[in-house]
Parts: structure tokens; C-alpha cells; sequence
């Protein structure tokens, strides 16, 4: 009787010790744990990388995509809008480290880090186009797998949105006065790895644009 008490003694004391140090362990990994999402919150995620002049062609083949969809042979390329082409643009810093420096009326850019965006418009598109037109972008792409973000048809709007699951990119259509249709792509902000050549403004270099290939010559 003695010695089988001794042996449950025994093999309680190590339970008992087994527990105590899986609970340590869970404390220390539970205190690492909270350090490093502190830290994380206070540094704020870092930014993936992506070379912007292969960003700026798979955006440009986005808006190739949307051409082909909205079926509009007749509309043509408006030379005069405003904003065209594929463009960069300044990211901000992340993290409670930085929340001071964005409440700025000109927030500081993240240095080596942009978002990717691709641009064009079409001239001579009526309101009822447009809405058969967007119809068609929305059954195509969403055959091709894009997920509509958003849509809005309106007395004084007419908007189309999608993203492509498991990537930052989004398309997007919609009107503007004087029959106008607007094509764009936008690639969420990434880090640019050394090495990429710049332009004279110390922006990344990016390839001409191309899309809609049918209205460029």
C-alpha cells in the first residue's frame, strides 16, 4: 500500500510539475505574443513589395479587360481628360508611432512606397449606353472571377467597382458629365525593391499605357 502511494505521489507531483510548466509556457508565449502585436500597433505593418512597372502592365491589362467587356465600338478615347495614364502615388505611414505626423493637412509620404494607378476615359456615351455598358462589365468580369464592390445608378451618378479576391486590385467605371466614361485601376500602396529606376521626380518609371489597344493607333 505504501509503495503504490509513493508511485501516485510521485506521478501527481509530475502532473502537477508538467502543469506548472506548460502554464509558464503559455504565459511566456501569451507575453511575446502581446509584445509583438503591441509592437506591430505601435510600428504599424509593414508594406509588401511589388515592382510598380509590372504592377502598372497587369492594371493596364484590368482596363484592357473592361474595354473589351463594355461593347462600346463606336465611343472614343477623350484626349482632353484630365487625368490619364498610369500614375503613382505617395503612401502614408502606418502605426500609432506616426498618428501625430497624419493628422497633417500634408501627411508625410512613406519613402520607396506608392500605390500603382491606370487611367482613361471615353467621349460620347449616352446615359443609357452607359448603363448597358456597365451591365455587360458586370456579368463578364464577375464570370472572370471579380466580386462587385460596389454600384450605384442614381439620377446623378452611375458607378461600377470591383476587386479581384486575394489581390489589392480594383476596377472601377463611371460617368461624367458631357457623356463621358471613366476606366481606372488602382493597385494598393507596396514597397519598391533597390533598384528600381526613377524619373527625374524620383518617382518609379512606368510603361507607357496601352489599354484600350483598339482607340491608341
Amino acid at each position: 500500500m505504501t509503495q503504490r502511494h509513493n508511485r501516485l505521489g510521485r506521478r501527481r507531483r509530475l502532473l502537477v510539475a508538467s502543469a506548472a510548466v506548460l502554464a509558464l509556457a503559455g504565459a511566456v508565449v501569451g507575453t511575446v505574443g502581446v509584445a509583438r502585436w503591441s509592437e506591430r500597433l505601435w510600428e504599424g505593418d509593414p508594406y509588401p513589395v511589388a515592382d510598380p512597372a509590372a504592377t502598372a502592365q497587369r492594371l493596364d491589362g484590368h482596363t484592357q479587360a473592361v474595354y473589351d467587356a463594355l461593347g462600346l465600338p463606336h465611343a472614343q478615347l477623350d484626349p482632353d481628360w484630365p487625368g490619364g495614364g498610369s500614375e503613382v502615388d505617395g503612401c502614408y505611414y502606418r502605426g500609432l508611432k506616426h498618428w501625430s505626423e497624419q493628422l497633417s493637412d500634408s501627411p508625410p509620404s512613406l519613402p520607396h512606397v506608392v500605390g500603382v494607378g491606370n487611367e482613361w476615359a471615353l467621349k460620347g456615351v449616352s446615359r443609357d449606353q452607359a448603363v448597358s455598358a456597365l451591365r455587360r462589365v458586370r456579368k463578364e468580369l464577375t464570370r472572370q472571377g471579380w466580386k462587385v464592390t460596389a454600384y450605384e445608378n442614381s439620377r446623378a451618378w452611375l458607378s461600377l467597382a470591383l476587386t479581384l479576391p486575394d489581390t489589392d486590385d480594383t476596377v472601377s467605371v463611371q460617368t461624367y458629365p458631357r457623356d463621358r466614361l471613366q476606366v481606372s485601376a488602382y493597385a494598393d500602396c507596396a514597397r519598391y525593391p533597390s533598384g528600381t529606376p526613377v524619373n527625374d521626380l524620383g518617382e518609379p518609371e512606368l510603361p507607357a499605357q496601352r489599354a484600350p489597344a483598339e482607340l491608341r493607333g
